[in-house]
């Protein structure tokens, strides 16, 4: 639903002797959902542990409990700055359709009228990525799977998963959204760090492609990248940037680096906070431009019922899991967001 806000107080006749302006406003968020599967077992994948006869022991009752404490996320993200929730949601850790059907059509998210745009990846544990829009918000025009090609040393194929690309209309504009979900960080920093070059590399690939077509067009990638804003994935190969003073015609604006470098993180790991999911986006959305969709801020969506108070992990993300008891948690990585305005009057 388009959220139309008069912001009288940053535009006000007293203070620039104009008309004051309105505004729409939009959310963009990311979540990764920690393996979000149903109780089925799929013969064709490796999700025996997330069965009720699981090690997870991973039941009805648990699988509900994981779908509202999602479901209560995503319906909060932005909220308290729009009263609503995001009209783009950027979804990894999804294990098929249904459970992103049981998700949007939670009491928690039924009236937003999300809808849905997911394909399944090769990845062996059965995860994917997906994305979710509201109806009156965005109108997809395009959407396709990008496989990302993994060998290791022996040549074998590493199955991961795909780069989902979703290109339509919002706010009478161009707009293309990236999901993303970078291979881990499991063998070490050094050693996996190849791998999300390579990712990288697919990223970069289908933004250069999107703009031989439309050179305008305004491009949105979104993830959990296990890489920090700072690394070489970002900066050597996508060349993001974290300054708006930085940016020229070709470079991407990363507000999450700036962030990173204050401290601020989506994930803790052995007392390190790193930040893994970040949203960045094509220069032509960082402008003066008001009457165009123009990036206003970004930030990692924290709030308290999301954070362990433990002491010993005190102010981490509540996981669903801990060491392998059932913490009854939401996930282990916070969602990242941004706000677009655009002046329509």
């Amino acid at each position: 639903m388009r959220l139309l806000i008069c912001l009288l107080v940053l535009i006000s006749t007293s203070l620039y002797g104009q008309k004051s302006k309105t505004y729409t406003l939009r959310t963009i968020a990311f979540y990764n959902c920690e393996n979000l599967f149903d109780t089925l077992n799929d013969s064709l994948t490796f999700d025996d542990d997330r069965t009720p006869e699981g090690s997870y022991h991973w039941t009805r009752e648990r699988y509900q409990q994981k779908v509202e404490n999602l479901s209560k996320v995503i319906s909060q993200i932005g909220a308290e700055t729009f009263k609503t929730s995001p009209d783009i949601v950027g979804l990894c850790e999804v294990e098929d359709l249904d459970v992103l059907e049981d998700l949007v059509q939670h009491p928690n998210l039924r009236d937003k009228d999300y809808g849905i745009i997911h394909f399944d990846s090769p990845d062996a544990r059965g995860i994917d990525v997906a994305l979710l829009y509201k109806k009156a918000a965005f109108i997809p025009s395009s959407f396709k799977s990008h496989r990302l090609l993994l060998f290791d040393d022996m040549s074998e194929r590493k199955y991961t998963l795909d780069q989902l690309v979703v290109g339509g209309t919002m706010d009478g504009e161009e707009i293309h959204f990236i999901v993303n979900h970078w291979p881990s960080r499991r063998g070490g920093v050094a050693k996996s760090s190849p791998l999300r070059v390579r990712a990288a590399l697919l990223n970069k690939r289908i933004i250069d492609s999107i703009q031989e077509l439309s050179l305008d067009a305004k491009i949105i990638s979104m993830g959990d990248l296990n890489d920090d804003p700072i690394d070489d994935s970002l900066k050597k190969i996508l060349k993001t940037k974290g300054k708006k003073r930085a940016l020229d015609s070709v470079n991407l604006f990363n507000p999450m680096e700036a962030m990173f470098k204050k401290g601020i993180g989506s994930l803790a790991y052995r007392y390190k906070w790193n930040l893994f999911d970040q949203i960045f986006m094509t220069s032509n959305l960082v402008t003066e431009d008001r009457t165009t969709l123009t990036y206003w801020k970004a930030g990692i969506f924290a709030p308290a019922f999301i954070r362990n108070d433990e002491e010993r992990f005190k102010g981490y993300p509540l996981r669903t899991y801990s060491g392998g008891t059932y913490t009854a948690g939401y996930s282990d990585l916070f969602p990242a967001y941004l706000f677009l305005f655009k002046v329509v009057k």
